[in-house]
């Protein structure tokens, strides 16, 4: 495979850094300053554009051109957005952008045109939304609502517009605390990981786009002693679980989630229907890992922690082992890290 461009955000430097990734060795380029610290950016591979949420001066979304040679990233525009969103992802082959906040409990979707993000076109609101996905053929949306304990789900036109499904959501475990989710290859199941409770859930996904709650594993450490959290709980304080990122690896058939407070990311298979099987274990990780990536060959995982300073490149087994191969030097408050293909 060629090498890669690897992107992680540091809100602690208010900084996007670039990283080359070629076999197992990464490689430090440079560093993109912001205007602001960033806790999300969706790339817009063919065309060289990367949107950035940022949360001061004011909340807004930057606009960044790409040089992917150097890895550099240059503003080109701005739109400012009622709060700072905590997840941002494109649908319609780069023309919407949809984004969800957790502080402001807001989720939007914005036409797209040559860069230019422009007014909204739908808005919703739930308590803390975590996280917002949207299938290949864009005709649907899906919101997590930590606040709630559900996933709204919504038809999506090509205008941007959210029209809800009936019903217009799906529950999850009351506490568990929704947080990300991923679609399988196939789009027939969605996954969803929980902050509180650290287990993967999957929902069947029909052909009209409703969701069905099916199976749950936990990802968490058995041996890390970690109690279900709370809203408004410390994590870190009361060894509570503090489940963040997850995505698919290994063709789908290995499914990867992160634990912040013991600093680990788990691994479960997947079965050929896309079910959840066993778990595999943990790997530990960099300190705090909110968010991490996998290659598009899905062969390699890069993770970045809130209180490190080190990216690390780990290879992912076919059974869903993880074994460090590689790493660099990366910036403060590491928080959003995706490989640009």
């Amino acid at each position: 495979m060629d090498p890669l461009l690897v992107l992680v955000a540091n809100s602690g430097d208010s900084t996007i850094g670039a990283f080359r990734l070629d076999g197992d060795r990464l490689t430090a380029l440079g560093v993109s300053e912001l205007p602001g610290a960033c806790s999300t950016f969706a790339v817009d591979a063919a065309r060289s554009l990367v949107y950035a949420s940022v949360k001061a001066p004011e909340p807004a979304i930057v606009t960044l051109a790409l040089d992917r040679a150097l890895g550099s990233l240059t503003e080109i525009g701005r739109r400012r957005c009622g709060g700072a969103m905590v997840y941002l992802t494109l649908a319609a082959e780069g023309g919407l952008l949809l984004g969800a906040s957790y502080h402001s409990g807001v989720g939007a979707v914005w036409p797209v045109a040559d860069g230019v993000v422009g007014e909204h076109s739908a808005e919703i609101a739930f308590p803390q939304l975590h996280s917002v996905i949207a299938p290949r053929d864009s005709r649907h949306a899906y919101f997590a609502s930590l606040g709630d304990d559900l996933i709204a789900q919504y038809e999506l036109d090509a205008a941007g517009h959210l029209t809800p499904l009936d019903p217009p959501s799906v529950a999850a475990p009351a506490g568990s605390g929704p947080r990300h989710i991923v679609l399988s290859e196939d789009e027939r199941s969605l996954y969803l990981l929980t902050e509180f409770s650290g287990e993967v859930i999957r929902f069947d996904r029909a052909a009209d786009g409703r969701l069905t709650p099916a199976e749950s594993v936990s990802i968490v450490d058995p041996d890390a002693g970690l109690k279900h959290s709370r809203f408004g709980a410390d994590p870190r304080a009361e060894h509570l679980i503090w489940g963040a990122d997850l995505h698919l690896a290994q063709g789908g058939r290995i499914l990867l989630a992160s634990e912040r407070t013991a600093s680990t990311i788990g691994s479960v298979t997947v079965d050929a229907d896309g079910r959840l099987g066993q778990f595999v274990g943990v790997q530990q990780v960099p300190t705090q890992p909110r968010g991490f990536t996998v290659t598009p060959d899905g062969a390699h995982c890069i993770a970045a922690g809130e209180r490190s300073t080190e990216v690390v490149v780990y290879s992912i087994s076919a059974g869903g082992d993880l074994t460090p191969v590689g790493k660099s030097t990366g910036g403060n408050g590491a928080n959003w890290v995706r490989v640009v293909s």
